[in-house]
């Protein structure tokens, strides 16, 4: 294997939130002593909403809808949920990858926002960013602008952990029970709400041949 090239893994149905933490930490723990690969884990959830570090507790309109979890990441309020993407990524970034130089979070995260660009970009999708906007948002002919992509990221001993989700074929009425990532001007969408019939497993290897043209 490539030195800049992680492992890839993919869980078949519905991964517990919990489960998913400890998971991520025993790794995230094991790759900073040098006993296991750097990790792309692709996974998703069960209907549940995640409060990052910046949350607001009023943010949480409907706290009785799903199980809430303290995620520990950086952010917001985050909806996930069966038909969403989650990709949970575990990269040493005490050294370069790609593009992305070492020990630059702000980077890394540059590098995961491209990186859904470029996946969207394979479905006939223009993913964009915005300034002062983290995550991934799309323009509608009417000029509404709706979010796609959220993500939020954690750095233990300079090895990152959770990541992203992209919104394939969720129910987006689930998004309603919070402020999605503090932002209430604007809407969240998915590729089936665009238009575009794209099955997990197409996502995922648009995920996996995109990941090279951003981290090496």
């Amino acid at each position: 294997m490539k030195q800049n090239q992680p492992a890839w893994e993919i869980s078949p149905g519905l991964t517990d939130y919990e489960s998913a933490l400890a998971h991520m930490r025993a790794r995230v723990e094991a790759i900073h002593a040098g006993e296991a690969a750097e990790l792309v884990w692709l996974v998703q959830h069960p209907p549940l909403y995640t409060q990052g570090t910046s949350a607001k507790p009023e943010d949480l309109q409907d706290a009785t809808r799903f199980p809430t979890y303290k995620a520990g990441r950086g952010g917001q309020w985050t909806y996930h949920g069966p038909g969403q993407r989650v990709a949970y990524v575990m990269l040493d970034l005490s050294r370069p990858h790609g593009s992305v130089p070492a020990r630059d979070v702000r980077g890394y995260v540059a590098g995961l926002e491209h990186w859904v660009i470029e996946t969207l970009r394979a479905f006939g999708v223009k993913g964009e960013i915005r300034e002062g906007r983290v995550g991934i948002w799309v323009v509608r002919p009417d000029g509404r602008e709706e979010k796609i992509g959220a993500i939020g990221v954690r750095v233990s001993h300079w090895v990152s952990w959770h990541g992203l989700a992209l919104n394939v074929a969720p129910e987006l009425s689930h998004f309603t029970g919070i402020v999605p990532c503090g932002i209430s001007e604007h809407g969240v969408t998915s590729l089936q709400a665009l238009g575009v019939k794209a099955s997990m497993a197409d996502v995922d290897a648009a995920l996996r041949h995109n990941w090279s043209k951003i981290f090496g």
